[in-house]
């Protein structure tokens, strides 16, 4: 048997509009109120019927996410990130990690208020659309819908530069270079153009293309690296995956961190930390991102007229200094 909202008024002793405010998270309703009915919506099995929502609000309360993939440590903690955020107002997130077109199928079917888009393709446009949408990536002109942007460029200008502070000149870089991801090309291309700004030697050889952003590209990487007649004394990792790979393959090569090499990883996650060596990591928190994005969306369902909600932002990342980069003393620098 479904459980309706007039069989929670019932046994709450309230009015229906009251049930239906509370179970959308009114300010209107008084907290106790509120709590009361939450309780025994939650103790019946209450299940919001959408179909109704929609015809009575011409919402769902649904937000669609279009996932790329389920193998990265990042992005699926940003994921869940994001839906603890959305858990805390009156909306529930549905995930899809088909195709982009599947995706969007799934999402008219279900009637979603508004979609949160992983930009991981120049190629995989989101065609435009009147459903409120918003895109993680790369600020770009082709875009026709609002962009948070982790801002690759300065994460990559705060890495150089805090290990140029530490005395290091030969900085190399290991990620995915060959590749139609804006946000990795935008990686890349920050590096570069931080190094040339801060007027630090560039060798090409230092430019390790992994192939893609997973802990054995990130091994195969250093095992690149270190076909080199003489080493870079600090490595720009291009994702918390990719350290893992590198972590180990150092390790192998019976070299340490820091005393023999610096590392310096983008994906600013708590994971860092708890890393055999922890990391000292760049980047946007992912607690942040998570809310931005949120707020975003959010702003672009219920204010779609509004001059910000059609806005890009572009975030300010930091730099959390752990154990894994320290002064290079050039008496003391080792021969390979």
């Amino acid at each position: 048997m479904n459980v309706t909202i007039k069989d929670i008024a019932k046994i709450a002793n309230v009015s229906y509009s009251t049930v239906s405010k509370a179970l959308n998270n009114s300010p209107l309703v008084k907290p106790t109120t509120k709590e009361k009915i939450m309780t025994i919506a939650n103790e019946l099995g209450y299940q919001p019927n959408f179909a109704a929502q929609r015809l009575v609000s011409n919402r769902t309360n649904i937000i669609g996410l279009i996932w790329p993939t389920i193998d990265r440590v990042v992005l699926s903690t940003l994921v869940t990130e994001i839906n603890k955020k959305i858990e805390k107002t009156h909306y529930s997130m549905i995930l899809s990690v088909e195709p982009i077109p599947k995706s969007l199928e799934t999402f008219k079917r279900f009637q979603v208020d508004g979609i949160i888009y992983f930009d991981e393709s120049f190629e995989n446009e989101i065609p435009e659309m009147d459903l409120p949408l918003v895109i993680y990536g790369v600020q770009d002109p082709y875009h026709v819908h609002p962009v948070v942007d982790p801002n690759h460029a300065k994460s990559m200008f705060l890495a150089v530069n805090h290990l140029k502070n530490l005395g290091h000149k030969r900085i190399a870089y290991i990620g995915d270079l060959n590749t139609e991801d804006p946000r990795q090309v935008n990686k890349f291309n920050g590096y570069l153009k931080a190094m040339n700004d801060l007027q630090l030697p560039l060798n090409e050889q230092d430019h390790i293309d992994t192939g893609g952003l997973n802990w054995n590209h990130g091994y195969d990487g250093v095992k690149k690296l270190f076909q080199s007649n003489t080493l870079p004394t600090a490595i720009i990792s291009g994702s918390y995956d990719i350290s893992e790979g590198i972590l180990r393959r150092v390790k192998e090569e019976q070299m340490d961190v820091p005393n023999d090499i610096s590392i310096v990883s983008y994906d600013n996650v708590p994971q860092m930390e708890k890393m055999e060596v922890p990391l000292t990591s760049v980047g946007v928190s992912l607690s942040y991102l998570a809310k931005k994005i949120t707020n975003k969306i959010i702003e672009h369902i219920e204010k779609p007229d509004s001059p910000s909600a059609k806005e890009n932002i572009l975030l300010q990342p930091i730099i959390t200094e752990r154990d894994s980069c320290k002064p290079l003393n050039e008496t003391t620098k080792p021969t390979f």
